[in-house]
């Protein structure tokens, strides 16, 4: 009988497999905030995607001591697509529910699979065409019937949109960072630092002058800066080095669940039936997507070892 295999030893400044389980839920659980954080403050979108983003950088540059260093030119266009990411997730928040935002923003996967084989050169599988069906119904059931606008979502229909988009440079961003560890670069927060520099300087002409700010916006921009961005990727930062790639996203599809939910017990919003309805399908051919895989890749993994 083959001897138990032992089990690793976190090297110094590490941590276990339990307590790095238990960083990505709290970096999931501080990312799912951004949005009842972000209708909470009197700011404009601009504004808020632009003093975010300032604060952001400056608490991930004190935080994530990877942020500081190997800093590269090709950081820059990933670092645009993380910048229109950001910026077009406040906006659609501001304009539509919390849960419709986040949702459609996690349609990222469709476009990935359509942008991989000119982005990163991967063909499309046989077994993501379903996905790709799944994803498309999913968006399709936000733009069926009309959604009322409320204080929270003025406009749902045009916050869908832009919301779409958001998934779409999502996607891109997701793209860049792979073609990054494919150069070799090693740590990608160089590039998360980058897009919040270049989100803060494009928002910036939008944002001033600044009239009427009360503390409860500065409250809240100085909450998303370093709480629902800087400690949320601390802790992921932490935690991805001792988990599997497909525990990890699993464990952060629980930001895109809780987001409508601390929407809903801070400003009472409540997303239509048709938005929770795509949301589900989205969220739960994501996450048999994820297990189909990895299912897959354990198989591979096992009919590759040698027999005896």
């Amino acid at each position: 009988m083959n001897p138990r295999p032992a089990r690793a030893i976190p090297e110094p400044g590490e941590v276990s497999v339990t307590v790095s389980r238990l960083l990505v839920l709290a970096a999931a659980v501080l990312f799912s905030t951004g949005g009842a954080a972000i209708k909470a403050t009197r700011f404009s979108s601009w504004q808020v995607a632009g003093f975010r983003s300032a604060v952001a950088a400056a608490a991930l540059c004190l935080l994530v001591p990877g942020a500081r260093k190997g800093w590269n030119w090709r950081f820059l266009p990933v670092g645009a697509a993380y910048a229109s990411t950001m910026v077009l997730f406040v906006a659609a928040t501001k304009l539509t529910t919390a849960a419709n935002a986040i949702f459609l923003q996690s349609t990222a996967p469709l476009y990935m699979l359509l942008l991989g084989p000119w982005l990163l050169k991967e063909r499309i599988r046989r077994s993501d065409l379903w996905l790709i069906a799944g994803l498309l119904l999913g968006v399709a059931l936000f733009f069926l019937g009309s959604e009322q606008a409320a204080a929270t979502a003025p406009s749902p229909r045009l916050g869908n949109q832009v919301a779409v988009l958001s998934g779409v440079f999502w996607a891109l961003t997701v793209g860049g960072l792979r073609w990054l560890a494919k150069q070799g670069l090693g740590s990608s927060m160089p590039a998360v630092v980058t897009g919040n520099v270049i989100a803060f300087l494009g928002c910036l002409p939008f944002s001033l002058p600044l009239t009427g700010v009360a503390p409860r916006d500065l409250l809240a921009v100085g909450y998303l800066g370093v709480f629902q961005i800087g400690l949320a990727y601390l802790c992921l930062t932490r935690a991805v080095r001792r988990l599997p790639a497909f525990e990890v996203s699993t464990l952060l599809l629980i930001e895109p669940a809780l987001n409508p939910v601390w929407a809903w017990l801070l400003h009472g919003e409540r997303p239509s039936g048709w938005g929770l309805s795509g949301g589900v399908l989205i969220l739960g051919v994501t996450l048999a997507n994820a297990c189909w895989h990895a299912r897959n890749e354990r198989r591979k993994q096992l009919e590759s070892r040698p027999a005896g």
